[in-house]
């Protein structure tokens, strides 16, 4: 369950807090002038997001890395025909139905 709190509330609240991310493994949404600023999550989650971020950023470099040799226009280009094909093969796919 995601909760969210203003930082006010957050800091009157703190141990009940605590306890919701401990023990129910809930999630806190911190707001500051009505906007989210912070999440308090279970350390469990933080460590699996933690590793997640790195798996994600090797993936990131390896695609830089293999398309390093095309421009912006080219690759923009082939994203577009992408979309367009696979919008077009959803159709198709909708229309069998």
């Amino acid at each position: 369950m995601i909760t969210e709190t203003s930082a006010v509330s957050f800091r009157q609240n703190l141990g009940e807090m605590l306890n919701q991310v401990q023990y129910r493994h809930d999630t806190v949404v911190i707001s500051k002038d009505g906007k989210p600023v912070a999440a308090l999550v279970d350390a469990r989650l933080f460590e699996r997001i933690r590793r997640m971020q790195g798996r994600f950023d090797a993936l990131c470099q390896r695609i830089e890395a293999g398309f390093a040799n095309i421009s912006e226009a080219e690759g923009l280009a082939e994203i577009e025909t992408a979309i367009k094909l696979d919008r077009k093969l959803t159709r198709v796919a909708t229309k069998k139905r």
